[in-house]
């Protein structure tokens, strides 16, 4: 029998340090259920090394400065929040290739097409600042384009914690050209949830506790839209993953009413990063 957890909070004695995660959405090419964005990490990384992960990355404190100097684009949004959907947006462009959730404010920046992208990667690697790519191409962020998912905080060892917040983003029909940056991540491909999941299950992915959780809950949904319209009735609150003992057995947990189908599994099966 599984227990259910009552919603908690992060612990004060560990500050989790700020990142970002961004699972976008593209239509099946062959009409099926909607497909996600994957990507494989270096398995030289300390963190989630060789792990299959939602593309995303830290919070850096030019993602802070980019929100602090234009407000006016994210009108009543909490700075933490507009902060990660700009870091969410970067890391993505940085780790695949792919310009997402950005609005044309000159005429002449749209379309945003491949070659337009991968330049815009190229500055961005160069730079090391989303501010300056925005500005050269025409662009901003178009905040409304991400939709909030969840916000994951594993309590663990100082220097290690992650305060992630999750966003949904659709891309549509998703023909575009991607490649994968070869320095944290080796990999990336499209795949829909349960796809995914059953590939984990023939452990030809390694998926962490978070990923495997999400890949659930997006399992039942179609597409962007019914993904979102779900998202939209759970308020995003801190989720912390707590170790219960079920007939004798620890479990890694947990709280119910995040939308979430699955709450845990086995500790000795779970992998963290």
């Amino acid at each position: 029998m599984n227990e259910s957890l009552s919603p908690s909070q992060p612990t004060d004695a560990i500050t989790g340090e700020p990142a970002a995660t961004l699972i976008v959405f593209r239509r099946a090419p062959d009409g099926g259920a909607a497909q996600v964005l994957l990507v494989e990490r270096s398995a030289q990384l300390r963190f989630a090394g060789g792990a299959t992960v939602f593309p995303g990355g830290k919070v850096d404190p030019a993602d802070r400065a980019l929100v602090d100097a234009r407000p006016h684009w994210a009108p009543g949004l909490d700075p933490d929040d507009a902060a990660a959907r700009v870091a969410a947006l970067r890391e993505t462009l940085e780790e695949t290739g792919l310009l997402v959730g950005l609005a044309p404010v000159r005429a002449d920046a749209a379309p945003r097409d491949a070659r337009r992208a991968a330049e815009a990667r190229r500055m961005l690697a160069d730079i090391g600042d989303l501010a300056p790519v925005l500005d050269h191409f025409g662009w901003q962020v178009d905040p409304a384009a991400l939709v909030p998912w969840a916000r994951w905080w594993p309590q663990g060892k100082p220097g290690r914690v992650f305060d992630t917040r999750f966003y949904l983003a659709n891309l549509g029909s998703g023909q575009v050209d991607l490649a994968v940056d070869h320095t944290e991540n080796c990999h990336l491909f499209w795949a829909s949830a349960r796809d995914a999941l059953a590939a984990a299950a023939r452990e030809e992915l390694h998926i962490i506790f978070p990923t495997r959780r999400n890949l659930e809950r997006l399992a039942l949904f179609a597409d962007f839209a019914d993904a979102a319209a779900h998202a939209a009735a759970f308020p995003v609150r801190p989720i912390v993953p707590q170790t219960v003992v079920r007939e004798g057995q620890p479990w890694l947990s947990i709280p119910d009413g995040h939308g979430y189908p699955v709450l845990g599994e086995p500790l000795a099966q779970a992998r963290r990063a």
